[in-house]
């Protein structure tokens, strides 16, 4: 059966792919995003010699670039070409009835190996990386599905700590496209794009195979097609109102969504939450006879400072402490991260009440040293410092905020915001409004990114008229960013801070790390 083709209909459910909060979405429209992404970037790519030679060498962790061999990169742009054409959920009531009929055909290859699932509104991806590092720290192989990305396609499906190589991703799909065709033939209405490429995943860590499996969800969880595994520990990072529309208006409606992962005799694993949501997590525990370790409860951040290039923590897992973990990021809603990924693992280990004891100390440290998380307070350029962070929602705003203020301590920063269109943009300027000097108002590469002069007319309501700046190119608008913060004439206390969408965090780095 042909899919709905009402553009309006299509671009109410198209989403932030990124969100260390809800990261994508399985209604993601991937005709208006990863199809007309890379032409956008060209253009903006056109203006980058100047930034690159304004901003000194790349820093950073590197994220995945465009294969370098050009038949492999032409047949990953015909297989994203083909994903593209997926987003015919939009006139359907959420299910997860296709994806689990392409796991059936399968052979259900998501239940070939254990798996933590994660869901939540913000820290998502973060916790799934420190999970997946932890786990990998000891000795097993590891598969972490986590969405969207911030530059290549092939960085959802991770193998060991690092994206499935683009040759493997091109194999897993051709391996899967009769059985996806099977089921279109079957379903009324065909895949989506996000429920292919669950199964991809799910194959390809079961081909690996993988000692175990951690997955985030796209959004929400009890219809999300990642919810075809039964996860022995379901973790829930903090929640807070996001996708209020598809969701729910309140934070305990919210929570009843998410709370779809938590399955029968499970361990679940809460990072800390509004008292409603709580109420509704804990109740849905009960009610499948699952174990709940709650974050200040069992489980927490005992101690943290500041240190150069992170933090140093003491962390109480389910077993005992942890002491003097340095993680590489910055931000006490990390700190926090960690607590919940180390619970998880300990979880995972079964490690609890039951039998208490801790993870071998040099192991756990050597893991969370490792972790690096893309696109979360990350230092791309020095000399002025730029930063990116992909806050895209007000409660990951006010954290971003206040990591930025307590890891810097910047005498002058600037914001460069470029949001989508669907988001609560004055709210994320709000939370901006106390730690930027000026914010430069701009569009990233997305057609769903909010309109220039209507993010300029909500930045001027907020900072006022003399402390916002309009330029609707990228790359002009991150060039005025470094030329404001060095104003004072001394880098050391100047830093620019891009924000606000994936897309922006993406563009931006493209911009300014690729070589």
């Amino acid at each position: 059966m042909s899919e709905p083709s009402d553009q309006s209909d299509r671009d109410q459910f198209d989403d932030e792919r990124f969100d260390d909060g809800d990261q994508g979405d399985l209604f993601d429209d991937i005709v208006d995003t990863e199809t007309t992404r890379d032409p956008d970037l060209a253009v903006i790519e056109a203006g980058s010699r100047t930034l690159r030679a304004m901003s000194g060498p790349p820093q950073g962790d590197p994220v995945p670039s465009r294969p370098a061999d050009p038949e492999v990169d032409k047949a990953l742009r015909e297989v994203e070409t083909e994903l593209s054409t997926r987003w015919g959920e939009t006139k359907l009531e959420p299910s997860v009835t296709r994806i689990a009929a392409l796991m059936d055909v399968l052979g259900d290859p998501q239940r070939a190996y254990p798996s933590i699932h994660v869901t939540g509104t913000n820290g998502k991806t973060s916790t799934a990386r420190m999970i997946e590092a932890l786990l990998g720290a000891f000795d097993l192989r590891t598969g972490r599905y986590t969405s969207p990305h911030v530059q290549t396609i092939t960085e959802r499906i991770s193998l060991d700590g690092a994206p499935i190589d683009p040759e493997r991703f091109i194999e897993t799909y051709r391996d899967i496209a009769p059985y996806v065709e099977l089921v279109d033939a079957r379903e009324e209405y065909r895949l989506s794009f996000f429920e292919v490429l669950t199964g991809m995943a799910y194959a390809a860590f079961a081909d690996a195979p993988v000692d175990a499996a951690v997955v985030e969800v796209g959004m929400g969880g009890t219809w999300d097609a990642t919810n075809v595994i039964d996860a022995s520990v379901a973790v829930v990072t903090p929640i807070d109102l996001d996708h209020t529309d598809r969701l729910g208006g309140t934070t305990a409606e919210i929570a009843g969504e998410k709370s779809g992962i938590i399955k029968q005799g499970a361990t679940v694993i809460l990072a800390q939450q509004p008292v409603d949501a709580a109420q509704v997590l804990l109740k849905k525990a009960v009610d499948v006879d699952a174990t709940v370790a709650r974050e200040g409860m069992e489980f927490g951040v005992v101690a943290r400072e500041v240190a150069v290039g992170g933090q140093l923590l003491t962390l109480r897992g389910l077993g005992g402490e942890y002491e003097d973990v340095f993680l590489p990021l910055h931000g006490a809603y990390q700190a926090h991260n960690a607590a919940v990924a180390l619970a998880a693992v300990e979880a995972f280990f079964g490690i609890g009440a039951q039998h208490a004891r801790t993870l071998d100390i040099d192991t756990v440290r050597r893991a969370f040293a490792q972790v690096a998380s893309p696109g979360r307070l990350e230092v791309v350029r020095k000399s002025p410092t730029v930063i990116l962070d992909a806050a895209h929602n007000p409660h990951g705003a006010r954290a971003t905020a206040e990591g930025v203020s307590e890891a810097f301590g910047f005498s002058r920063l600037v914001g460069v915001v470029s949001t989508s269109g669907d988001k609560d943009a004055k709210g994320l300027l709000e939370a901006f409004e106390p730690i930027f000097a000026e914010v430069v108002i701009t569009a990233n590469s997305n057609p769903r990114a909010t309109d220039v002069d209507a993010l300029a007319a909500l930045a001027v309501e907020v900072f006022g008229e003399d402390r916002v700046v309009v330029e609707p190119r990228l790359d002009d608008a991150l060039e005025t960013a470094i030329t404001l913060a060095e104003e004072e004439g001394e880098y050391a206390g100047a830093g620019v801070l891009v924000t606000g969408s994936i897309f922006t965090v993406g563009d931006a780095r493209l911009l300014l790390k690729k070589g």
